[in-house]
């Protein structure tokens, strides 16, 4: 089943991968299916109306809609898989027992298939308790979206996003999430329905009583590897610099009627890219690359998938802004300062 899993999102992040490198190539065949998946991905400022495709729109203050199903997704995926990791144990090797050290002593032969059974275990202890840390990134991020969809951006009364736009953040914060734990995922499954199953059996008066230590639920997470701090600094380092653009555009239009009000956002990394706030979700997702140990091709795919997205998104942003503005700073680059 893990397997299963692990090949339904690579192949997802696969599919929407490639119709973006596809039109991203200049070619008068690919001209339509560009203009179609521009129009799929138009919101705000950057969706054509003109477009007889851009019937199907919803309000673009609907994207409150997927950040609470992605809080309630995530929050669930962290718990469970929290709770499994710490059913299942610590990332410490505990010392041979004398009893294995005496069975050796007296010509025990399975000495040393014991130590490769609790090096397995402990591989893949440290697995769960990974994904359990990347979840935990996953929820910083859900969570201040949510914040910002609410009470950070201003959305005109008039802004809309197209529902292909709208189905694809639905399907984002569900594979997103779930790549990150997904070689534990059928385990925490199996977990959870056990518990149920045991809880609706049994009942509430006769399941074991609930014990909750912040050390025991903590300490294994300080035990993992540089790879995931240094992932960690990475994520909060976008995660800080998103926050500061989104409130920069947030507070370029203060008062929601202005439908039609626009202005050159200045300040952080706006200084030197259209979309600093696409750059710094950018930065933050290679962070969970690093934290994962980049050895997982499926959280590869997410971080290419939110990398051709947003860089997709960011160059017709940019032709926005220099089509709107005459005197629009002409050191900025779309996304990436200095190269694109």
């Amino acid at each position: 089943m893990e397997l299963e899993i692990e090949r339904l999102l690579r192949m997802a992040w696969l599919a929407w991968i490639l119709p973006i490198l596809i039109v991203s190539f200049p070619s008068s065949h690919l001209n339509s299916l560009h203009h179609i998946l521009l129009v799929c991905a138009g919101r705000g400022k950057i969706c054509n109306s003109s477009s007889r495709l851009n019937k199907l729109t919803v309000p673009q203050k609907f994207f409150s809609h997927f950040y609470v199903f992605a809080v309630i997704w995530t929050s669930f995926l962290l718990l469970a898989t929290w709770e499994y990791a710490h059913k299942i144990g610590s990332l410490v090797s505990e010392a041979t027992s004398h009893s294995t050290v005496a069975s050796y002593l007296t010509g025990g032969s399975h000495i040393f298939s014991i130590y490769k059974t609790q090096s397995t275990s402990l591989e893949h202890n440290y697995r769960i308790w990974r994904s359990v840390f990347l979840l935990i990134l996953m929820e910083f991020q859900v969570l201040r979206r949510l914040y910002e969809s609410l009470y950070v951006f201003n959305y005109s009364s008039t802004a809309q996003m197209h529902i292909c736009g709208y189905l694809t953040g639905f399907f984002f914060y569900t594979a997103a999430p779930l790549s990150l734990c997904c070689n534990c995922a059928p385990e925490v499954f199996t977990f959870v329905a056990n518990r149920v199953a045991e809880f609706i059996v049994k009942g509430k008066e006769h399941m074991p009583p609930v014990e909750f230590q912040w050390l025991e639920f903590l300490s294994p997470l300080l035990k993992l590897g540089w790879f995931q701090w240094i992932g960690a600094v990475i994520f909060f380092c976008g995660w800080l610099h998103q926050c500061r653009c989104h409130a920069i555009l947030g507070n370029l239009r203060e008062v929601k009627e202005q439908d039609n009000d626009y202005r050159i956002p200045h300040g952080d990394w706006f200084e030197v890219a259209s979309s600093p706030h696409y750059l710094a979700e950018i930065v933050m997702y290679a962070g969970l690359v690093v934290a994962s140990g980049g050895l997982d091709l499926t959280v590869w795919l997410m971080f290419a998938f939110v990398m051709a997205n947003l860089v997709f998104a960011a160059a017709e942003t940019h032709r926005w802004y220099k089509r709107k503005f005459d005197n629009y700073p002409s050191n900025r680059y779309a996304i990436i300062p200095f190269l694109y």
